[in-house]
């Protein structure tokens, strides 16, 4: 109650002492009448105290009730003049205000998820069972199931799904699912599943994202980039060469040439072969991306491997100072095209060399490991490491941080251990590379 609510009801109490007090009097002075008409007063006035204070308490309670049932339907500004209950008139607009804020935000991240082109499934837990928290438009149309409120309902729609999530026991997964819609072809979709907990509750959420979808993205957004870099290189070369023979055209509309004019003639005509010729090494170099045989696999120590490489790149290294550590204790054979690899190998020990270019201690390093029937290859260097700003580029093809470089290295050997089976990758810490290559034993 508020201060106001206190002073009343001391006044009021006040007055019924008053009206005791004059009761007691008067019947000591045998004043009967006066003392019972005091005495009604007084009774009058403690009834009134008494509902006074129960709709005080009444008022509190219907509020309190409604905040707590989210229920603020109520206006209360036809009861500002109710001085007594401000403050519980702003404590109740400030919860209204904040209950209208969030009921915004839901709607727009129920928009938001119900306008995307992924499965969306969040999972709340219950005492006994998951209950359904959310199931977006997406997933409810595309794999014909209706927006059911249980896990236990969801089991009978979508059986396999639900399989592999209890399998897990509703632990993090990233993994691929076949799923049969009906009595459709089974179809490919990546799962990605996580556990959260907030506020005491714990939410699990589902995402399904047609793999054929994924796939279309990556190809588009590869060829956006190898549109962008070849469509760079080629204006590199067709503007210049453009340039030189408008003015050499210009210089042949003349009656004569000074010895100036044939100079300029020459170079003009030199740098229009050297362009070409740089055009030429990169449709070269585009036909060699484009046209990677077939790997011709044949058994192979990877000592030998490493060692071959290593010979052909050991003068280069002896000329710019680098120390070579080679740690891998232990050799393995491999099922892989001795060419294409030993390549593969050149062009990663290549990329160390010129990134410990201007580096005080020059130093690459080999290892390896041996891990789930997969080996590993590990070449690190004590350069720069790869900037943040490129390391979504790296493996684009003609894309390359040097003047003298053709921008296919990486994207070479990326294609040819991929046409192995396996995959490679690179990892940039504490200003080194770490590029890995991973095969199948």
């Amino acid at each position: 109650m508020t201060k106001k609510h206190y002073n009343t009801i001391f006044f009021r109490i006040l007055f019924i002492l008053t009206g005791i007090s004059c009761c007691v009097f008067l019947i000591q002075n045998n004043l009967i009448y006066s003392a019972f008409f005091c005495s009604l007063i007084t009774i009058f006035l403690i009834a009134e105290i008494y509902f006074y204070i129960k709709n005080i308490f009444l008022f509190y309670d219907r509020t309190i009730k409604a905040i707590l049932n989210n229920d603020f339907t109520a206006d209360f500004s036809k009861h500002s003049s109710f001085e007594n209950y401000k403050t519980l008139f702003k404590l109740y607009d400030n919860l209204k205000e904040k209950q209208n804020e969030q009921v915004s935000k839901d709607l727009i991240y129920r928009s938001i998820l119900n306008n995307i082109e992924t499965g969306v499934l969040i999972l709340e837990k219950g005492q006994d069972d998951w209950n359904i928290f959310l199931m977006n438009n997406y997933f409810s149309e595309h794999f014909l199931v209706p927006k059911v409120s249980k896990w236990s309902y969801l089991k009978n729609q979508l059986p396999s799904l639900c399989a592999i999530v209890e399998e897990r026991n509703f632990e993090e997964i990233k993994t691929s699912i076949q799923i049969r819609i009906e009595k459709q072809d089974l179809q490919t979709f990546i799962l990605q599943a996580s556990n959260t907990k907030a506020y005491d509750k714990e939410y699990y959420i589902i995402l399904l994202d047609s793999i054929q979808k994924v796939i279309e993205k990556k190809e588009k957004e590869a060829w956006i980039n190898l549109m962008k870099v070849i469509s760079h290189e080629l204006m590199n070369s067709i503007t210049p060469i453009r340039s030189l023979t408008q003015n050499l055209n210009e210089m042949m509309q003349q009656e004569s040439l000074s010895k100036e004019d044939v100079e300029d003639i020459r170079d003009s005509v030199s740098a229009i072969i050297h362009r070409s010729d740089h055009l030429k090494e990169f449709v070269e170099s585009y036909r060699k991306l484009a046209m990677l045989p077939s790997p011709n696999k044949e058994k192979i120590s990877l000592e030998i491997l490493l060692a071959d490489a290593l010979k052909i790149m050991n003068p280069l290294f002896k000329q710019q100072n680098i120390t070579v550590n080679n740690i891998i204790s232990f050799n393995r054979w491999l099922s892989v095209d001795k060419n294409q690899m030993e390549q593969v190998l050149i062009n990663l020990l290549t990329n160390s060399m010129y990134a410990v270019d201007g580096k005080a201690e020059k130093r690459i390093e080999i290892s390896s490991e041996v891990k789930n029937k997969r080996i590993y290859i590990t070449i690190s260097d004590s350069g720069n490491g790869i900037d943040a700003a490129i390391e979504d580029k790296i493996f684009l093809p003609f894309f390359t941080t040097r003047k003298d470089g053709a921008g296919i290295g990486l994207t070479l050997s990326k294609n040819i251990i991929e046409a192995h089976g396996g995959y490679l990758n690179y990892v940039s810490e504490d200003d080194k590379t770490h590029f890995t290559i991973c095969l199948m034993e």
